[in-house]
Order: structure tokens, then sequence, then C-alpha cells
């Protein structure tokens, strides 16, 4: 990323913050421990103005830090690695598509890793929660699932990340997990045999019924298991050394809440295979670091992204930097006053737009409008 043709009085000038409504394709159900996640999903947006420019992104910063950028000099917020030096991570989304923009650049050409930026990415569907707690039947219950399913085939998804779990708070412990069984079956039936096919328990198995589940779906030929217990070394080991030795071969996954830094050295010991620390938080930045390093160790990566609209299109440009990228995790939102039309997903392929920045064009009036009535405003 070249910074050094920035002119010495480029500065942020002025930073805006609004929240913009948003609204998932269908409403979304309890997980392992959790409740309703439910329909609307706001996108916290960041408009940041430097030299005349404006970038966009998602951003949480609080009005008092922001005040504390306006009038930062833009060639101080980029490291010599292309990354976005710590006390303005804040506001890196906004920042890389406003480099992007002023260089006429995607921000995937920006970061690439190759010789090109990826133009399409490998994505998932990972709308498959537990949807069906409603239903007494379990072959009702797999048939409202497998209907789910054909909903993201129609949008463009081959592949999709299912939620199970059932049997560790919402339903009887085997009888959710039989349940768990027959719907994974259920979904592999829908998708047909060439998708990959994940499962993400959210910490709600422990290390036998991880060893059950596996077992048992073992001709579905599932990609990964996330999330199956709580971090636990020694547990990863006996699953590790149990699949060997039945044949399963299932990469493990794991990292989303935490980041915690030994699941990093214990993907680099081969005691899980991917990694998944949060697009968001730790971020972009963070990612742009550890990405090299995961391939240098010949580790998976998969960074997780949920509950925001702004992270599908993050990861479909930050696949372009790692090697070992997996998937873009997709949530489909649509948010009020965001064109996002340049993508599409096409036979479980994300098509990246070649426009600058990020490729998403935002409504001037509307943000400005939200800023005004669900933000605030901050500038020199």
């Amino acid at each position: 990323m070249n910074v050094s043709n920035f002119e010495p009085n480029w500065q942020i000038e002025k930073i805006e913050w609004a929240i913009l409504p948003g609204k998932r394709a269908r409403h979304a159900g309890f997980n392992a421990r959790k409740g309703e996640h439910g329909i609307d999903v706001p996108l916290h947006l960041a408009r940041v103005t430097i030299a005349g420019y404006e970038g966009c992104g998602w951003s949480r910063i609080t009005k008092q830090s922001a005040q504390e950028l306006v009038g930062k000099k833009a060639r101080d917020m980029f490291n010599e690695r292309g990354t976005v030096r710590e006390e303005f991570r804040g506001i890196e989304f906004p920042l890389f598509d406003w480099i992007g923009r002023v260089q006429g650049k995607p921000v995937n050409s920006l970061i690439s890793a190759g010789s090109s930026a990826q133009q399409k990415v490998a994505c998932y569907d990972t709308s498959l929660y537990l949807d069906d707690l409603h239903l007494s039947d379990d072959l009702a219950a797999v048939e409202f699932m497998k209907t789910e399913a054909l909903e993201g085939m129609n949008r463009g998804h081959a592949n999709f990340k299912l939620k199970v779990g059932r049997g560790a708070r919402h339903m009887p412990l085997m009888k959710g997990t039989e349940r768990d069984i027959a719907i994974i079956r259920g979904i592999r039936e829908a998708a047909g045999p060439y998708g990959k096919i994940m499962i993400d328990a959210n910490n709600g198995y422990n290390l036998n019924l991880t060893k059950h589940v596996l077992q048992e779906t073992a001709d579905v030929k599932l990609y990964w298991v996330e999330e199956a217990f709580h971090e636990d070394e020694e547990f990863y080991k006996d699953l590790k050394a149990w699949m060997q030795k039945a044949g399963i071969n299932v990469l493990i996954a794991d990292g989303e809440g935490l980041a915690a830094p030994t699941l990093v050295q214990w993907a680099k010991e081969g005691i899980i295979d991917v990694v998944q620390h949060d697009v968001l938080a730790p971020g972009f930045s963070h990612w742009l670091e550890l990405g090299p390093e995961l391939d240098a160790a010949h580790v998976k990566s998969a960074p997780h992204s949920y509950g925001t609209p702004y992270g599908n299109y993050a990861l479909s440009h930050l696949a372009s930097a790692i090697k070992g990228f997996q998937f873009v995790e997709w949530d489909q939102i649509e948010v009020e006053g965001m064109d996002a039309s340049g993508y599409r997903i096409e036979d479980g392929f994300v098509h990246v737009p070649s426009e600058p920045g990020f490729g998403l064009n935002f409504d001037d009036a509307y943000v400005s409008k939200r800023v005004q009535e669900s933000g605030w405003t901050t500038g020199l």
C-alpha cells in the first residue's frame, strides 16, 4: 500500500457517526447458548473526511475518542506493513475505504498477497440457526431446515454452516443431539454432494458428544466442526487423535470469541486447523498481520463475521491478503442508504466489485440525516 504520496497537510477534517437500520433476509433463531437473534441488524457507520475525500465503514468509536483523532495527519495513520496503527483502528474500515478512493483502487488490490486481487471468493450461508425448536417432530424439523437451505441456494449459496447443540439448553440432551444429526443429514441432502457443510455448536457440546456426532455423520463429510466446546488443549488433542484413528477428516475450527493467543499456538502445533478471530474485533488490520503468520505455519484462516452487515464485504476483500483464507461468512442483510449491488453471490462464490474502496456506495443525504437523528459529528 503506497502512502508515500500523501500530502503533508492531509489530516482528518471531520468524523461523523450514525446508525443505519438493517434487516436480515430471514429471522434468525436460537443457537446452543442464546435466544432469538432476530431480524433487525443495524450498521454502525463512521464517515471520515480527509483532504476532501470521504471514507465510510463500520465503527463503534465514541465521539470523545473521535475528537482526539481530528487533526491527525493521514501519513501517520498507516504503518510500513500497510496496516492501520493502533491508535486509529477505531476507524480502520473508513480509513481503508478512504485510501482506496484516494488511489482509485479497491481495497483487495491494495492488500493483495499475490500478483492480483481475488475477484471471487468462496462463501457460505451462515443463516441456519436452531429455527426448528417450535416443532416436536424430528422429520418435520428436518424438512423445515432443508427449506431454509434451499432459500440460501436460491440466493446463490452452495456452502452452509448450521448451528447445532440443541441438547445443550433448548431440548433434552440426547433428543436434541439426535435432531442435530438428522438435520445435518438433511442439509447435506438439500445442498447436494459437493457443497461444503460446517457445524457450529457454540460450545454446546462436550468431547464425547462431539465424537458421537462426528461418528454418526461420517458419511456426510463435514468440512469443519466449530466451537464444539470451550477451548481446551487436552480435549482438542484427544479429539484430533480420535479422528485420525477413526479416519474422520473434519477440520477443527475455533477462536471467534476471546481471540486467545494460545489458540494460535495450538493451531501452529496442529491441535486445531482453522483460526476464526473476528474481522471487526480484533479487526481488519489484526488479520492483515495474523493471516500471513498463519500462512507461514500452514494454518487455515476463516475470520468470523456475524451480526453486522459490513463483515460480508470486509471479508470479501481480506481474502486477497491471506493465502489460506477459507470462506466469507455471509449474513444476508439489507441496509437502508447502503448500495451493495456491486457484490453478487453465484455458485458459492462472492463476486467482488472493482470499484474504489470497499465498493459500497452510501446515500450521502440519508447518512447525514441519520447523523443528525442517531449520531454525532466532530471536526476542525
